[in-house]
């Protein structure tokens, strides 16, 4: 062990290198992954054509980066230059960053069904350009975007008005953040909830932002959630399907795409990609041109949930008479298996259900092959027939299958099977009668320290998974998750080994006691062994998946007691590596917020809190949400004190590097020595960043200031390589004149030795602050062509505040600072900063700024005072 506990430097690297390792298996678990991808690329037949549709003028002037498009192709784009339209208006709306050419693959496909029942029923595809702006990121535009859609919905409504039957409301379609702006549309004062009839999003994180860089854009969120949980009795006409990505989907995680669970429920719905059944199939017409929401909800469950493998009916009949000349076979058994090929004969099974009722629970079926043309029918006692088509589950390779629970149709007398002609065709018809008992099997969820082989991982409350098992061959296997609709199928031949992974998307609800199952689809010839295992590796995937937008709030809470301990120590030998090792400490930070939390869970202790106007722990948040617990916070912890270590090392290494570059390429100059912080040039330096930050963009400003630093520090670096080698060069009175006037030349720019490593870990802080700050950068560098100022500005305030700091401390050094007499308050002040920056900054990273910013002021405040 070093001085102060530290470890020695070999076993400190190889310890953060194995935290950082750790790091990168989440990160690899999350990114690679996954199961294969399935999907298909749609092509289109003609060259797609976007047709700009002119604005009113106001609009255009008060939106000059926006436009609207008509998306059409070959004789249907020509057809509809002169805006005669006469189809049902759907109007995409790009996430973040993407382009209103994504319409491409939806108009394409809705024109090729159209053409299919020769257009009566067609879509007007319009699409939204919003200039590929970074709303995730940044926003300061979401407003303004959702104001701009509101006037297209009238611009496009306004087409359609010298039609005979002319649409009083379109349908929406939105891509990521463009979903969230279209539930925004609801949040505008002067906008009729009637305009729109369905809403469609992909991929839209509706909870929360994956990364809350400012506070404009969490408000946002907190405003469009607000009202609809508020309003939903008022949001009874609009239908909501939001369909989540899954696994494969790493930028936002499904869980966040699930729409806030409101009091009725009647007409939203949010599924997973994955649960889906025959994603790989288009939905009807009747989605969108109906203007009854309950049958709107109707067809999106059809689809979306339980799809039976049958068009959807909007009034299917439930009873109906048997005709046909079929011929009729009574089965008695109580496992029963008919295949039949090319047969031009029709039959009816019939299955007496009095002779089973005692021995029997369930009774079980499925057909293959054949997908619409089979279906079951149940003879109740009073001679006549039910279908059962509702009931109906449908699966990958075409079978679908059926299970009734015996108890629940206590009047029916028979269950009846139509064959119908299977004319150049293969059929395959399996029934069994079965106990329950006999096929459901509880398994206890191995927990996060079992040891041994790990392939499943249940990341849940209960302790159960359920496992039910029927008869098929190749085998098919779907984990049913019954409080939300992320059901995932996987398919094997047999034999074989499939490794299923039980990962979840959202928590269980505190009060659904209900397990997850595992249906088993098999072949009774072989034998099969279930195996319950906890996989690390996807521990840390899940982890990093829920909490990677935490994790810069970790590294700058390391980085920020490291600048705490080098203010304490203040020697040559605290540079920042060996201060981290000593300072950055899990036990100094995460049992104060643990107890905080805890204590949130008393009302006492929340009035208490809230008379001192304190902001709600975000753990207390996440907890609240069943998304955090106390061990993932120190996960978090260790493994941003690995990034924090190796940041310092890489950032150290770059800036040897350059010194070594620039030395190669000048000559290091002898700058005169200034006592003074503050200079007249100084001073004009701090007034015109502080112009540009107001007049431009802050983030902009901020980044000046900061090469501005990097180069004086980069100065200094080389200075100091100049001294070091004029330390051990020469002999003599030419060696000691030699590091006489490098000495010199070096303290007056720097200090001394333990200077330069202050300003390396400032230096190293501040990066982080420019690095949250870039969206907005990025973002009015992109729009600069529109508007010189940014407006609005998440750091405009901050960044004032911020040129003064720095170019003030950049020219201090720490003979200044150890003779304040506010250095032990500036040295202690890094920890509680630390705390409050984990306990209030996981979910709203625009406030690590905020404490960081505090902590320079004091600094500030000990080289002057």
């Amino acid at each position: 062990m070093g001085r102060g506990g530290c470890w020695p430097p070999a076993l400190a690297a190889l310890f953060y290198g194995a935290l950082a390792a750790v790091a990168l298996l989440g990160v690899r678990d999350v990114l690679f992954v996954y199961e294969e991808n399935r999907c298909s690329m749609t092509y289109m037949y003609e060259y797609p054509e976007y047709l700009k549709i002119k604005l009113p003028k106001k609009t255009a002037r008060r939106y000059p980066a926006y436009e609207l498009y008509l998306y059409g192709e070959g004789n249907y784009a020509e057809e509809n230059k002169n805006l005669l339209l006469t189809g049902i208006p759907v109007l995409f709306l790009p996430g973040n960053a993407g382009s209103y050419k994504q319409v491409r693959s939806l108009g394409s496909i809705a024109l090729r069904k159209a053409e299919d029942v020769d257009f009566k029923y067609h879509f007007n595809f319009f699409s939204v350009n919003f200039n590929e702006e970074l709303v995730a990121l940044y926003g300061g535009s979401l407003q303004r975007q959702t104001k701009f859609v509101h006037e297209c919905i009238k611009v496009i409504l306004k087409l359609y008005r010298n039609r005979e039957f002319a649409p009083t409301s379109v349908a929406i379609v939105g891509h990521s953040m463009g979903g969230l702006v279209a539930r925004a549309l609801l949040t505008l004062k002067n906008f009729k909830p009637e305009l729109i009839n369905l809403l469609i999003t992909q991929a839209t994180p509706h909870v929360a932002p994956v990364m809350p860089l400012d506070r404009y854009l969490t408000d946002f969120y907190t405003a469009v959630n607000n009202h609809w949980i508020l309003k939903a009795q008022d949001l009874r006409n609009l239908t909501t399907l939001s369909v989540a990505g899954g696994f494969r989907d790493y930028q936002v995680r499904s869980g966040l795409a699930f729409l806030p669970r409101l009091s009725q429920h009647d007409s939203a719905l949010s599924v997973v990609s994955s649960a889906v059944p025959r994603v790989w199939a288009s939905t009807d017409h009747l989605s969108i041109i109906t203007e009854d929401p309950k049958k709107r909800m109707s067809v999106l469950n059809h689809h979306f949930v339980r799809h039976p493998a049958k068009i959807f009916e909007e009034n299917p009949e439930a009873f109906t008479g048997l005709t046909g000349a079929f011929i009729w076979i009574t089965v008695k058994a109580s496992k029963w298996t008919y295949s039949v090929y090319n047969d031009s004969n029709g039959k009816y099974f019939t299955f007496p259900l009095a002779s089973h009722r005692k021995s029997y629970s369930h009774v079980y079926c499925e057909n293959s092959m054949l997908v619409r043309k089979s279906f079951f029918n149940v003879w109740r006692y009073v001679q006549s027939w039910l279908s059962l088509f509702f009931l109906f589950l449908f699966f990958p390779f075409y079978f679908k299958v059926v299970i009734l629970k015996l108890q629940d149709y206590p009047s029916l007398s028979h269950i009846v099977i139509q064959v119908p002609p299977t004319v150049g065709n293969k059929y395959t018809l399996d029934c069994e009668f079965f106990k329950e008992d006999s096929r459901r099997v509880q398994l206890p969820v191995t927990h996060l320290f079992s040891f041994g082989k790990y392939t499943i991982l249940l990341l849940e409350k209960n302790e159960k998974l359920i496992l039910l098992t029927f008869e098929r061959k190749p085998s098919v296997y779907r984990l049913h998750i019954p409080w939300s609709h992320e059901d995932s199928v996987a398919v094997a031949k047999v034999p074989s080994s499939t490794e299923i992974s039980a990962k979840l998307h959202i928590a269980q609800p505190q009060n659904d006691s209900r397990v997850p199952e595992l249906n088993i689809y098999s072949s009774s010839d072989c034998q099969y062994e279930v195996i319950l295992k906890t996989s690390l590796l996807q521990i840390l995937g899940q982890i990093i998946r829920f909490h990677a937008g935490a994790l810069p709030v970790y590294v700058v809470s390391n980085i920020l007691l490291t600048y705490g301990g080098q203010l304490s120590t203040l020697i040559s030998a605290g540079n920042f590596s060996l201060e981290l090792v000593r300072t950055a400490k899990p036990y100094k930070v995460e049992p104060l917020l643990s107890i905080v939390v805890f204590l949130q869970g008393f009302n006492w202790f929340r009035e208490i809190w809230e008379s001192l106007s304190l902001p709600e722990v975000d753990a207390a948040v996440l907890s609240s949400q069943d998304a955090w617990f106390p061990l993932v916070s120190l996960i978090l912890f260790l493994l941003g004190t690995g990034i924090a270590y190796w940041n310092g090392v890489f950032f150290s290494t770059s800036l040897r590097l350059f010194s070594s570059l620039w030395l190669t390429l000048f000559r290091p100059t002898v700058l005169r020595k200034d006592n003074k912080l503050i200079t007249p040039r100084r001073f004009c330096v701090v007034l015109s960043l502080a112009l540009v930050s107001w007049t431009t963009c802050g983030a902009f400003a901020v980044f000046l200031i900061y090469l501005q630093y990097l180069f004086k520090v980069l100065k200094g670096t080389c200075r100091f390589s100049t001294l070091f080698s004029v330390k051990h060069s020469g002999s003599g009175e030419a060696q000691g004149a030699g590091r006489k006037q490098s000495s010199g030349s070096f303290l007056s720019v720097l200090g001394c030795t333990d200077s330069l490593k202050m300003h390396v870990t400032i230096l190293n802080l501040f990066t982080w602050i420019v690095l949250l700050n870039l969206p907005s950068l990025i973002y009015w560098l992109k729009n600069l062509r529109y508007s010189v100022r940014l407006d609005p500005d998440p750091c405009r305030s901050t960044a004032i505040i911020l040129v003064c700091i720095l170019e003030i401390l950049m020219n201090s050094s720490t003979s200044e600072v150890k003779s304040s007499k506010l250095l032990k308050i500036a040295a202690k002040v890094p920890l509680p900063l630390s705390v409050a920056m984990l306990a209030f900054g996981r979910m709203h990273l625009y406030k690590v700024p905020h404490f960081v910013t505090f902590s320079l002021i004091l600094h500030v405040l000990c080289c002057i005072v």
